[in-house]
């Protein structure tokens, strides 16, 4: 199977590449301008998250931002969106936690279980980070399904939000 045409996921945007692997395997990557351990708070400060996590031209917005980023500790994010009475939630819990070069968890919320992810931050010379997130999905169906709902279409965005965030936090270090 050609998973590039079958699945139009695979893609290079702004310097982010989005390629299925395999069946249940999607992986992100993008290096980043900064050191490992301020692209790792980024990733691990409620503060941060929220600067940066929700794709913007997706229109929601957060609500709240809970996270515990320690093996064993939980998050849950709940969003808004104005078209929907109801808030969102993603939850789950951190199985793995390596500052400043890994984070492993669950995605919760879903009914037969969702994706596990992993995040990986592999500090370059010239102080850049090479950042990998790696979602294993439990089935096929699970990653054609986030895949079909668009869920998986804000990576690239997501990313160039992180990356302006982090000239912003350089700037403001004065690095």
């Amino acid at each position: 199977m050609d998973e590039r045409k079958d699945n139009a996921i695979n893609s290079t945007k702004q310097g982010t590449t989005v390629d299925r692997k395999s069946d249940r395997e999607l992986v992100v990557t993008r290096t980043f301008n900064g050191p490992a351990h301020i692209v790792f708070d980024a990733w691990t400060k409620p503060e941060l998250l929220k600067r940066w996590w929700a794709p913007k031209s997706f229109g929601i917005s957060f609500v709240s931002c809970e996270a515990d980023v320690r093996t064993g500790g939980t998050y849950r994010f709940v969003f808004s969106h104005p078209c929907s009475e109801q808030p969102m939630s993603f939850f789950g819990r951190y199985v793995e936690v390596i500052p400043p070069s890994r984070i492993v968890w669950t995605n919760d919320e879903g009914d037969e279980g969702g994706a596990v992810t992993t995040v990986t931050f592999e500090e370059k010379r010239g102080g850049e980070t090479l950042v990998v997130l790696h979602d294993l999905y439990p089935s096929k169906k699970a990653l054609d399904d986030a895949i079909a709902s668009g869920s998986t279409s804000g990576c690239s965005e997501q990313f160039e939000q992180l990356d302006q965030l982090l000239v912003s936090t350089e700037e403001s270090v004065g690095r």
